[in-house]
Parts: C-alpha cells; structure tokens; sequence
C-alpha cells in the first residue's frame, strides 16, 4: 500500500511538471516578446493588391516618430502622418505578431477619408519596448494614453479608435473605459472575445489540445510575469460599459478568429453599433477582399458620427 501511495506521488509530481512546463513553453510562444512562426504577415508590396495604392502610399509618406511613455514604464514607438488643416485623427492598433509598418492598407484608407493617422507599434512588438503581449488587456490604456497624445500635441477635435485583431480587442477593451471627449466612435476588425477564449480556440486549432489545464495554467503565469490573467483580458465585459458607436467587422472564413466573437461583441454591445459579416473573407482580409466595398462601409458608419 505503501509504495502504490509513493508511486502515486511520483506520478502526480511528474504530470504538474510536463504540465507546468508545457505551461512555461505556450507562455513564451503566446505571450513573450518574439518571432510567431505560427503567423505569417506578408511585406511585400504587389501591384495585383486591390490595396497596393494605399501601402506604396503608406510606404513612402513622410512619417513623424512619435513616444510615448507607458503607465508601467515602457518606451512606446508611433508613426504620425498628419493631413493639412484636418482636426479629425484615427488611432489605429496593429495586431498579434505585427507591427506599424504592416498596417498600409488600413493607414491608407484613413488618410483618404481625410484622417491624420497615427500607428503605434503596440507593447512588445516593433520599436516598441516590453517583454509580453497583452492581449488587448494591457494595450487598452496604451491607445487610450495615445489618444490623449494626440489631443495634447495637435489640434484634433475628433478622434476615431480603429484596428485589427488583437488590436481590434485592444480597442474594444478600450471602449469601456473613460472616454476623452475628442473620442467619436469605434471601427474594430477581427476582434476576439477575451483572451481566455481566443487562446483556448488556438490551442485547439494549432496543436489538437485540449484548454484545461493547459490554458489555466499559461494563465497563471501570465498573470505572474505579465501582471494579467486571460480571463481579465475581456473584451466582452468592456463593450457592455461602452456607450460610443462601435463598428464590428469580421469575414465569414476566419479560422483564426471564429466569426461568432465578432457576433457575441455585438450582441454585447449598445446602440449605437453595427456589425458588418464580410462574406468569404478570412481574418482581416475583409479590406483586400474589397477595398472599395470595405471603404464605403467604414465611411458609411463614421459619417453620422464624425463631421
């Protein structure tokens, strides 16, 4: 009886090991600052693109360096392309794995529609300092403090909080806070639900794993060496406390975040709001898919809110 106790004991010592360590290893794919082999963001700039006008634009506009410096300490990074005599700017969030320089098509449309933009590389990605991602949770006050940036050092009266991804979340997020009174509304792409649930999907869809506990237990040290849990990081809780227009965009073939968070944000959110399903479009691919289309939507939605 005995030795079935200690061989027991053994056993359970052995499995939170592989446990915590696999907990370890999904930290540093997910979470810790670094190369994601398992997203692929092209560079390279086609004249097939239906948005190669707007990145060759985004490319080679004259572009001033912005920083910030983050509650926690961190040196942000920002670009800022300014429109003369415009007093409307777009805050526009880049997402998981990218950076400001991937970000011309949106960028691109937003100075057409007459928008200073201003493209922050977000907490451990690009120029930027930091050592994790934040899943939109930490970032939040990140756009919010770059919001009161542009309020501080341009004349802009209005502002719009934009972007895709995890920087579609981090802006939701966003949206439940205080708001600056220059903020007008809300355009977020490919947005996910909370970061317990994107990751518990991903986890099934690129490795065939279960979430628990594997999911908990990455969460628990996130929560130790990042300062947030994944369950904390939700976008969801934050659109119900959001009273500014919100537009929602997400494409019917995202499989890498499921079409039913864009719905699930809507149905969370007040009026005014709006929930544009791209048919066929994968994640972000919505605005290559259909500049024109995508251009006319977005327009449509921030004309009766910004002048």
């Amino acid at each position: 009886m005995k030795k079935w106790w200690i061989t027991l004991g053994v056993l359970v010592v052995l499995v939170a090991g592989a446990v915590i360590g696999a907990g370890s290893y999904f930290y540093h794919v997910a979470i810790a600052r670094g190369d994601k082999s398992f997203v692929t963001q092209s560079t390279k700039l086609s004249k097939k693109s239906s948005v190669y006008h707007q990145k060759y634009w985004y490319l080679h506009a004259r572009k001033q360096t912005w920083t910030i410096e983050s509650s926690d300490h961190l040196r942000l990074v920002a670009w800022y392309i300014p429109v003369k005599n415009s007093k409307r700017t777009v805050v526009l969030a880049h997402g998981f794995a990218g950076n400001k320089g991937l970000m011309g098509a949106w960028a691109g449309m937003y100075h057409e529609l007459g928008y200073n933009v201003l493209v922050p590389d977000s907490r451990a990605s690009g120029a930027s300092q930091g050592k994790a991602v934040g899943y939109g949770w930490l970032e939040r006050r990140d756009d919010l403090q770059w919001a009161k940036t542009v309020v501080h050092k341009t004349a802009t009266t209005q502002i719009v909080m934009s972007g895709i991804s995890m920087g579609a979340a981090g802006m939701t997020m966003a949206s439940g806070e205080r708001q600056l009174p220059q903020i007008k509304a809300y355009v977020v792409d490919s947005p996910f639900t909370s970061a317990d649930a994107i990751i518990s999907y991903q986890a099934g869809q690129l490795y065939h794993l279960p979430a628990f506990p594997l999911v908990n237990v990455t969460s628990l040290i996130t929560k130790l060496r990042a300062g947030y849990s994944f369950k904390e990081a939700d976008a969801v809780a934050q659109i119900r406390k959001n009273h500014l227009p919100i537009m929602i965009i997400s494409g019917t073939r995202d499989d890498f975040v499921p079409t039913s968070m864009g719905k699930t944000l809507y149905r969370n959110a007040h009026q005014p709001k709006s929930l544009w399903l791209v048919k066929g479009a994968g994640h972000t691919t919505a605005i290559t898919q259909n500049y024109q289309r995508y251009k006319r939507h977005v327009t449509a939605f921030l004309e009766q809110y910004v002048q």
